[in-house]
């Protein structure tokens, strides 16, 4: 063979490999960051330039529906693709001294499915799905490496005296009020972030940054450009959180461009449940957080505690500018991940979600028959839709509540009544889709989840 004919075949192939490399892939999730909280959904006092860029760069979801409407079953159901209604926790269920109830032992998560494809993998922010010590430890259900706040109660403090760094706790300098200055833990955190992707630019990586911004309390170590505004100080620093949001998915984006990356990463924000602010609370007034006009938020199954902002960005892949109207929710994540990897989803990986690739390039999102979802907070409740039918349940007692969403998306006409047959589908459907679980019953509260900590349980080989 000639020597030119033989180097254009190499080169040849060798392109080749490079178009069938895997993805890397980040998902960003914000702990309680609203629809309306974002320019591109219609904000008009919080400036968030660099996500309204993302959004023209990629695609925006008016429809991307969250796991359920808390923290830790949102994010179980995101790592798990179970909906709530199989998933493990389905609810906050504290544990002491520090964590919250662990995803079992036999969880298979997507970031195990990712790893298990030479994907490196890692968490930075809030895990809140399991003592290190628990078989829901983050090093237990998939991950290389972890930095933040393991649990979610800790992470309401955003100067905490202490960060895990993997299973090491390490101390903050000033935050114990015995040494000068203070040590903001988003800091920490997003430059955690940009090591892990730095660190493994050479290979494929998923990385989930779990920000725990702007969950209360709201804190943060400069106001910027609020703090000339007359407004109360909780409402400026509420604006700043949003916005520091804002700047750290910028430089995010900014890394990848960098070293090289952004052609062949998809980067997904999205928050993990609605406002947990009243429309009629200040912040709500302020910032007119219901102005998509959708009802309800964090711990309700109306829309607006599910709806969540959606914007994914994957140059030359995912569409720059559209909008996409048509629903998804956390559990297809899963599926979609593995997809992208070229990853088996292991047959004990009983995944309700679907795969969203062909709607991630521009195609139509994926039917079903249904969404589901359930929440354990004091009484049970639960919601599903069918087509664009809603039905909600506010309790065991509670009649059910019926929406047309395609004409009332607001949830302010109750059809029930009206349309008998409809909501005999909709029990029919919530029966089915719910798993039985002593833990989580749907006739009564669930038991107490203030317990001592737990001891250690084994994951169980593979």
């Amino acid at each position: 063979m000639f020597p030119v004919l033989r180097l254009a075949i190499l080169f040849t192939a060798a392109a080749g490999l490079a178009a069938a490399a895997p993805p890397n892939l980040i998902f960003i999730l914000s702990d309680d960051l609203a629809q309306g909280d974002l320019g591109v959904y219609g904000q008009k006092l919080i400036e968030t330039p660099r996500l309204d860029r993302m959004a023209a760069e990629g695609t925006r979801f008016a429809q991307a529906y969250c796991g359920t409407s808390v923290c830790a079953p949102s994010r179980a159901s995101l790592m798990t693709g179970l909906h709530s209604g199989h998933c493990p926790v389905r609810g906050n269920w504290e544990i002491k001294p520090e964590g919250q109830k662990p995803l079992p032992a036999a969880t298979v998560t997507v970031a195990e499915i990712l790893k298990s494809a030479g994907y490196a993998t890692g968490c930075t922010g809030k895990w809140g799905m399991g003592f290190f010590d628990t078989s829901g430890s983050p090093f237990k259900q998939g991950f290389d490496r972890f930095f933040g706040y393991n649990c979610q109660r800790h992470a309401h403090s955003y100067f905490p005296t202490y960060l895990w760094d993997n299973e090491k706790k390490i101390e903050l300098p000033g935050n114990d009020g015995k040494t000068a200055g203070k040590t903001y833990a988003q800091e920490l955190i997003q430059q955690a972030a940009l090591d892990f992707v730095r660190s493994n630019k050479a290979k494929p990586f998923f990385l989930f940054y779990a920000i725990t911004l702007p969950h209360g309390r709201h804190e943060i170590d400069d106001l910027g450009r609020y703090a000339g505004k007359p407004w109360s100080l909780e409402e400026k620093s509420y604006a700043a959180q949003v916005s520091r949001i804002d700047s750290d998915v910028g430089a995010l984006l900014d890394l990848l461009k960098e070293l090289g990356l952004d052609d062949n990463t998809l980067v997904i924000l999205t928050g993990d449940n609605g406002s947990s602010f009243a429309p009629q609370s200040k912040i709500g007034k302020r910032f007119d957080q219901a102005s998509n006009g959708l009802r309800g938020f964090k711990r309700g199954l109306y829309e607006g505690a599910l709806r969540q902002a959606c914007i994914a960005r994957w140059p030359g892949t995912v569409p720059a500018g559209r909008v996409s109207d048509e629903p998804w929710a956390f559990w297809d994540f899963l599926p979609t991940a593995a997809d992208l990897a070229g990853a088996a989803i292991p047959p004990e990986c009983k995944t309700d979600g679907l795969s969203l690739v062909a709607h991630l390039k521009g195609g139509p999102a994926p039917q079903r028959e249904s969404f589901y979802w359930e929440l354990h907070e004091g009484k049970p409740i639960q919601a599903v839709r069918f087509g664009d039918w809603k039905a909600v349940k506010n309790g065991p007692k509670a009649e059910v509540e019926l929406y047309d969403l395609a004409k009332d998306p607001g949830e302010k006409t109750n059809l029930a009544a009206d349309k008998p047959e409809l909501v005999q589908r909709a029990v029919a459907l919530m029966k089915a889709q719910h798993t039985p679980s002593p833990d989580w019953p749907l006739d009564r509260a669930s038991p107490q989840r203030l317990a001592d900590k737990q001891g250690p349980p084994q994951k169980t080989p593979r």
